[in-house]
């Protein structure tokens, strides 16, 4: 194996993939493949989630999309943060739907466009972030049907995201804001609204697409158990390159937060912080060596951690696995987001570009 290495299993993408697509009644399933594939690869995350039943790709940035066009990938992709830089006209031209948030875009997009640009309508029915608000929509809407009419775009979307997974008031909302830009003149096919959580546990807010992205690698979002199987697809690995004999009352790493209680084995994992491994799991994080979970001994730095073994017969070489799927014993990433006080998403799409992704 590598010094450092990601295990991505490509099936379970598709498999976590058709669950939620069985399991929901809208027409069309968008995967999110944004911040590389949330750490899984974004191509390959890409052809998997289509494998699995996916006919949308979602990505942040316009950038993130052409790369899935770089790569071979030629199915639908929105992408839906613009900064004033942005390339509408590359995009455009590679067949990518642009979201857009206020008239300004609109305009930008119109254009920047060779022929009829495609976009997408951001509204914000609650989270606050980006979208346009309840009180902009109208001259939002009217921009947008006087600019279809021209023939400079087509609207062919309306989309809002859901601060909660449950929450009704925002899908209530978001119709209105439907029942609103029909009225303007505007016929968007895709409306979509739930992300992996709403499509999972509010039916109300499947319309005629779902966003699925954590679920797609295998997490729920769901405070409760989800009610289809989801398989961790990342299993984050590093050869121990060290293990040695040290006394008790030995100090381990920076700033001694660890000094071992008895003579032991001190197991050196080529993993830090600047691999995405999260220093607040520093004297916390689990690890599985030789199907054995130990605890992070000290601080993470900033290339490696220790484990402290005992006086398990662990050696150089050996294997030690950070996480992966539960089911076959190891910690998972929510262990890790719990000893860490984050959340999983953050956990494998930090993942930095020194772990070598290797697909199955």
């Amino acid at each position: 194996m590598s010094l450092r290495e990601a295990l991505i299993d490509l099936g379970a993408i598709s498999r976590n993939v058709a669950a939620i697509v069985d399991a929901t009644t809208a027409e069309h399933t968008m995967v999110v493949v944004k911040a590389n594939g949330y750490g899984h690869g974004a191509v390959e995350s890409a052809r998997a989630a289509i494998e699995g039943g996916a006919d949308w790709l979602g990505v942040v940035d316009l950038e993130e999309a052409l790369e899935l066009r770089e790569g071979g990938v030629d199915a639908p992709v929105l992408a839906w943060l613009h900064g004033g830089e942005s390339d509408f006209g590359a995009a455009i031209a590679a067949g990518i739907d642009v979201g857009v948030h206020g008239v300004e875009q609109l305009e930008r997009v119109a254009a920047a466009s060779a022929s009829r640009a495609r976009v997408q309508l951001k509204v914000d029915t609650g989270l606050g972030r980006n979208g346009a608000t309840m009180d902009d929509c109208e001259p939002f809407f009217a921009a947008a049907a006087a600019l279809e009419k021209s023939g400079k775009l087509e609207v062919v979307g309306l989309f809002s995201h859901l601060a909660n997974v449950e929450d009704d008031l925002q899908a209530a909302r978001f119709r209105a804001i439907l029942d609103q830009a029909r009225a303007a003149g505007l016929d968007p096919e895709l409306v979509h609204l739930a992300a992996t959580g709403g499509a999972l546990s509010l039916p109300d807010a499947a319309f005629s697409m779902v966003r699925i992205g954590i679920g797609a690698y295998g997490f729920s979002p769901l405070d409760h158990a989800a009610p289809v199987a989801l398989t961790p697809a990342m299993e984050l690995r590093g050869e121990i390159v060290s293990a040695k004999r040290v006394p008790a009352g030995s100090g381990v790493s920076y700033g001694h937060t660890y000094v071992t209680a008895q003579e032991t084995t001190l197991a050196l994992v080529p993993l830090g912080y600047a691999d995405g491994i999260p220093r607040h799991a520093s004297n916390g994080g689990p690890v599985s060596i030789n199907g054995v979970t130990y605890r992070v001994a000290g601080r993470i730095a900033m290339d490696q951690f220790v484990i402290d073994v005992g006086d398990a017969p662990v050696r150089a070489g050996d294997t030690a696995i950070l996480f992966g799927d539960p089911a076959s014993g190891v910690p998972s990433a929510t262990d890790w987001a719990l000893a860490a006080d984050t959340i999983d998403y953050e956990i494998v799409t930090r993942i930095g570009h020194r772990v070598k992704r290797r697909y199955v």
